[in-house]
C-alpha cells in the first residue's frame, strides 16, 4: 500500500499538522479497524486517513487517531487530497466527492491546496451557567472574561466540539490544559475537544485557535479543519462575521508548528455550505506493509 506524510495547511515542511496518508490499491477492502487503529497507533499522528479508491474522482476515507476512528478529520483530508494530487490520480481543476461517515462531501482540488465541504452545521449546547463556565474554564488554565460577550458551544461540522472564547492572544498561549480531566469533560459532553479562540487583532487574521482534543490521545493539534468549520458558523451566528465571508485562522503557534487555515461560509435557501481548505506539502512517501 502506498503511504504518505503530508505536512496540512502549511505552505512549508514541518508547519501544520501531519497525517499519515494510506491509499489502498484500488478494488481492495479496507483492513480490519484493528489493524487501523494499531496503524495510526504506531505511526502516531493525530490522524491517519486510509483511501479507498472508487471511480470517476470519488473516494472513501476513514480516519483514525492512535485511539479510535472518528467521523472525519479537516487536515487529513486536506493531506488526503494533495496525496492523490501528487501521485496524479487527480488534478488541478477537479471536483472530488469525498465519502465519510460525516456524509458526502464535496472537494476542489488547486494548485497545492484543496477545498473542502463540511457537514451542515449542528447547534448542540450553550454552556452558560456559572458553575459549568467556571469547571470549563478551570480545566482549561484560564478564567472566563465576561466582557467577551461570548459563551461557549458545542457546535459541529463533523466532529462535535466546544467552541470557547478567550479574551486575548496573550491569554489562549498562557492556556495549560489538565489533560487528564479535559478528558474526562469531554466525555461528560460527549465532544470530540475543546477549540479555544481570541478575535484577531492582526491584519489578514480573523482568529487565532487552539485545539485540545486528550479524550482521542491528541493533547493538541497543530491544525483543525473541522471545528474552523464549526468556529466560522460560531462567528456567524454571533455576528461576527457575516455571510458570504472568507475567513483565516492561524493556529499551531504554541506548538511551533505555525498553520493557515482558510473557511469560508454561505447561507442560501436555509442551508449552510461552510468550506474549509488550506496548502500542504508531502514530506514522504514509500509503501507501508498492511
Amino acid at each position: 500500500m502506498k503511504f504518505l506524510i503530508v505536512d496540512a495547511f502549511s505552505e512549508k515542511l514541518f508547519g501544520g499538522n501531519p497525517a499519515g496518508i494510506v491509499i489502498l490499491p484500488k478494488g481492495s477492502d479496507f483492513p480490519s479497524d484493528e489493524l487501523m487503529v494499531k496503524t495510526a497507533a504506531e505511526l502516531r499522528y493525530s490522524e491517519t486517513a486510509f483511501i479507498s479508491i472508487m471511480n470517476n474522482n470519488e473516494f472513501r476515507i476513514r480516519y483514525f487517531t492512535p485511539a479510535a476512528e472518528v467521523d472525519l478529520c479537516g487536515h487529513a483530508t486536506v493531506g488526503a487530497f494533495c496525496a492523490l494530487a501528487h501521485l496524479g490520480i487527480i488534478k488541478k481543476g477537479d471536483t472530488c466527492i469525498n465519502h465519510t461517515l460525516a456524509g458526502d462531501l464535496e472537494v476542489e482540488v488547486g494548485s497545492g491546496y484543496v477545498m473542502m465541504d463540511m457537514a451542515e452545521p449542528r447547534e448542540l449546547l450553550t454552556i452558560s451557567d456559572e458553575n459549568s463556565l467556571k469547571e470549563l474554564y478551570d480545566v482549561l488554565g484560564t478564567k472566563y472574561e465576561k466582557t467577551t460577550k461570548l459563551l461557549p458551544e458545542m457546535i459541529s461540522t463533523g466532529l462535535p466540539d466546544i467552541m470557547v472564547p478567550v479574551s486575548s492572544k496573550e491569554a489562549l498561549n498562557a492556556m495549560a490544559p489538565d489533560m487528564k480531566a479535559l478528558a474526562v469533560l469531554s466525555e461528560k459532553y460527549q465532544v470530540t475537544g475543546v477549540h479555544a479562540f481570541s478575535i484577531s487583532r492582526e491584519k489578514g487574521i480573523t482568529a487565532h485557535t487552539r485545539n485540545f482534543a486528550p479524550l482521542y490521545d491528541i493533547d493538541e493539534e497543530a491544525a483543525t479543519g473541522t471545528s474552523s468549520g464549526a468556529l466560522t458558523y460560531y462567528l456567524y451566528k454571533n455576528n461576527l462575521i457575516e455571510n458570504n465571508s472568507e475567513v483565516i485562522f492561524s493556529q499551531g503557534e504554541a506548538m511551533d508548528r505555525p498553520s493557515t487555515i482558510k473557511a469560508s461560509i454561505r447561507l442560501s435557501d436555509d442551508k449552510y455550505k461552510i468550506k474549509v481548505g488550506g496548502n500542504a506539502v508531502i514530506l514522504a512517501e514509500g509503501e507501508i506493509n498492511l
